[in-house]
């Protein structure tokens, strides 16, 4: 598949490097790369050929946030609406507000958080504004000690965005968040791994080959059913309302499993030989 402003790649193992690719715009985030952006994690990342996602970005920047330069509403949103919430909520997914009012940022990380894979983001330089957000609807975030991070939202006199409100604070912690986005500053590096916002800092050279290197240990020999069964379970259960909710749903996770790759893997574990699993994260059983 070719793209305006993406690279897509997927090596022997499954692992896809998804590369934002406008390097002279220092990767900024037009309504073409939403759209792509979208299309991917949708469809060609739901293929079962692919078992992760590692997302960096071309040249010195990950992404420098909303390209500004657009004519009309740079978020391409349609000016003429009036939408109260009820209007919106019940109609959110359809003309005229599909378009015209949703955040674009939201549909990509809406896109990102419902593929049933791992995805690791390489933060390799600036990630502002949606370049920032983007990165915290995917599971871990690894970054270049030149990485800068900034949720500078209140400095155009706008609001978090991209589902940030949710992810955020569960990552970092409601406190962290506040500040962040009060404070609108550029992070370094150092900040963002203090924050708990990153996994780990790697040298820019390195950084790519490591979070590759992550998620090849996340799917070799691993089940792709179980992986994204897991991944499920984990964001839903950790914001359910009580343990028997969690307990209900892994019960049925458990049940199928077992009927599935567990004994492929259990029977494995006993001959001791490498597991071949044959289920896949594009036909997971309904646990919820």
């Amino acid at each position: 598949m070719t793209f305006e402003t993406l690279r897509w790649e997927v090596d022997a193992d499954g692992v896809a490097t998804l590369t934002l690719h406008r390097p002279d715009q220092l990767n900024a985030f037009d309504l073409t790369m939403a759209g792509e952006l979208e299309q991917v994690f949708r469809r060609e990342a739901r293929d079962d050929a692919v078992r992760a996602v590692v997302v960096t970005g071309a040249g010195r920047a990950f992404c420098a946030g909303m390209d500004l330069n657009a004519s009309g509403n740079v978020f391409g949103l349609d000016e003429s609406l009036s939408p109260t919430p009820a209007e919106f909520r019940a109609s959110y997914d359809e003309p005229p507000y599909q378009d015209g009012v949703r955040d674009t940022g939201g549909k990509v990380t809406l896109a990102i958080h419902a593929l049933p894979k791992p995805v690791i983001a390489a933060i390799n330089g600036p990630a502002v504004g949606i370049g920032a957000t983007m990165t915290l609807a995917m599971d871990l975030r690894l970054a270049s000690t030149k990485a800068r991070v900034g949720f500078v939202f209140g400095r155009l006199g706008i609001v978090p965005e991209a589902a940030s409100t949710w992810f955020l604070p569960r990552i970092v912690g409601i406190q962290q968040a506040l500040e962040w986005v009060y404070s609108a500053d550029i992070l370094t590096a150092d900040q963002a791994l203090a924050g708990r916002l990153v996994r780990s800092l790697h040298e820019p050279d390195d950084l790519l080959p490591a979070a590759q290197e992550l998620a090849r240990s996340f799917v070799v020999n691993r089940s792709p059913a179980a992986l994204g069964l897991a991944k499920r379970l984990l964001y839903r259960n950790s914001a359910a309302a009580e343990p028997l909710d969690a307990h209900l749903s892994d019960s049925l996770a458990m049940y199928w499993q077992s009927l599935g790759d567990g004994k492929e893997g259990v029977a494995a574990f006993l001959e001791k030989r490498p597991p071949v699993f044959t289920g896949s994260a594009s036909d997971l059983p309904d646990v919820f």
